[in-house]
């Protein structure tokens, strides 16, 4: 698996992997190919090479291995390609080779998680690439695909992004609405740091802030309250809806005492001006939320494929 995964999301994906897996080839599949049973001959093996019709970033390589294996354990797959090599038209990513009608049970569902994440860390490596120079990196939201959330990030930390929260379990982040709903930014802060000390928790905690009346309040209940660790309640500000300029302000007056995400309408084209206000990160839904995939295919050849064992 990817080694840009620590250990314990490396587990978690695995796991995930194989249970959407079943899941989707049973959604696919159902009673069984009657397409292919019916004019493959079950003995006929053969070979085939998943292309890149496209150039960009190719992720979803270790997935398509899994659909394959998942399929037929049989059958032989060679990665020509890895997860994070840049392709262009006609590179050969992968071969295939064993039953001819399992390769073709397996090649949509393989395809899809190729060309969805291949999508996903082209777009990710294009914004990373007009960041360089900055202290800025790119991190993905929760804006994804539901059931396919921890593809959709790997995918981004394939392209050189990084990942924020993956859910509601591994982070607090408290936005405008639990601000409003709580009557204001420290009552919110105070339920935050109550909470965490209670229960013995040690989230990371971000805070959105719309205006610099917020960022300050932010920072009075950061030097007010502690996790249990002792250490500050309050790990990064997120810069909501902040233009550049104001973004490049809020770094001026707290960027030496804590981390600035800027997050809210960040496009590829206004992203080196987020980075060049020096802030720390920006997150972008637009990385997974409307993708457009990468294409691949894969081609069948007359090459007759011979089992050893």
């Amino acid at each position: 698996m990817n080694l840009l995964w620590p250990n314990y999301l490396r587990s978690m994906l695995t796991t995930e992997m194989e249970r959407l897996i079943v899941f989707a080839l049973e959604e696919d599949l159902g009673g069984g190919d009657h397409t292919s049973a019916s004019s493959i001959p079950v003995e006929l093996q053969r070979e085939g090479f998943i292309l890149a019709k496209e150039s960009g970033v190719v992720a979803g390589l270790e997935v398509a291995l899994e659909v394959f294996r998942s399929v037929d354990a049989t059958l032989q797959c060679v990665l020509l390609a890895q997860d994070g090599d840049a392709v262009i038209f006609g590179t050969q990513v992968m071969r295939i080779s064993g039953a001819a009608r399992s390769i073709l049970e397996a090649e949509r569902l393989a395809l899809n998680f190729i060309q969805r994440m291949s999508g996903i860390a082209t777009r990710t490596a294009a914004v990373v690439a007009s960041l360089e120079g900055t202290v800025c990196r790119v991190l993905d939201t929760r804006k994804t695909t539901p059931g396919i959330r921890s593809f959709e990030k790997w995918a981004v930390r394939i392209g050189g992004g990084v990942n924020h929260r993956m859910g509601l379990h591994d982070m607090i982040l408290i936005k405008d609405n639990h601000v409003d709903y709580a009557g204001s930014m420290m009552k919110a802060m105070e339920g935050v740091a109550l909470y965490l000390n209670e229960h013995q928790l040690e989230l990371p905690v971000v805070v959105e802030v719309r205006n610099a009346k917020e960022a300050a309040e932010a920072m009075e209940a950061r030097a007010r309250w502690t996790k249990p660790s002792g250490l500050p309640l309050i790990d990064r500000l997120l810069l909501d809806n902040h233009t550049p300029d104001q973004a490049a302000e809020a770094v001026t007056e707290w960027g030496a005492d804590i981390p600035l995400e800027a997050s809210g309408g960040i496009t590829p084209s206004n992203a080196r001006a987020y980075g060049d206000a020096g802030v720390n990160f920006i997150s972008m839904g637009w990385l997974t939320h409307s993708v457009s995939v990468l294409d691949f295919s894969l081609k069948s050849t007359d090459r007759i494929h011979v089992a050893h064992g």
